[in-house]
């Protein structure tokens, strides 16, 4: 079982930057893949960030996914944030039907 902890949220100002930390226990995810999602209130949860067990990154742009399994994390930049980038921000560790989430990290981007 691994548990997955997201921290660094907050508020920050339009055309800031914030960094996303995901904490896993329990197991180690060297051997999952890592992806971080979000979902604002009334969408539904998209996909923004995704990283291989190689350290091979896709992400939408403006950001940057990244990962470090020594320190069993994950973590997630965002730069230039805008007020629709505000929502609730999930990290996923898993593979194949074996999946896990966090509980979410609020990032709310406004002036």
């Amino acid at each position: 079982q691994v548990q997955l902890v997201e921290s660094g949220g907050g508020w920050v100002q339009p055309g800031g930057s914030l960094t996303l930390s995901c904490a896993a226990s329990g197991s180690t995810c060297t051997s999952y893949v890592m992806k971080w999602y979000r979902q604002a209130p009334g969408k539904e949860r998209e996909l923004v960030a995704s990283i291989s067990t190689g350290g091979t990154a896709n992400s939408v742009p403006r950001f940057f996914i990244s990962r470090d399994n020594a320190r069993n994390s994950a973590y997630l930049l965002m730069i230039s944030l805008k007020s629709e980038d505000t929502a609730k921000y999930y990290c996923r560790a898993g593979t194949g039907i074996l999946q896990y989430w966090g509980q979410g990290a609020q990032v709310t981007v406004s002036s």
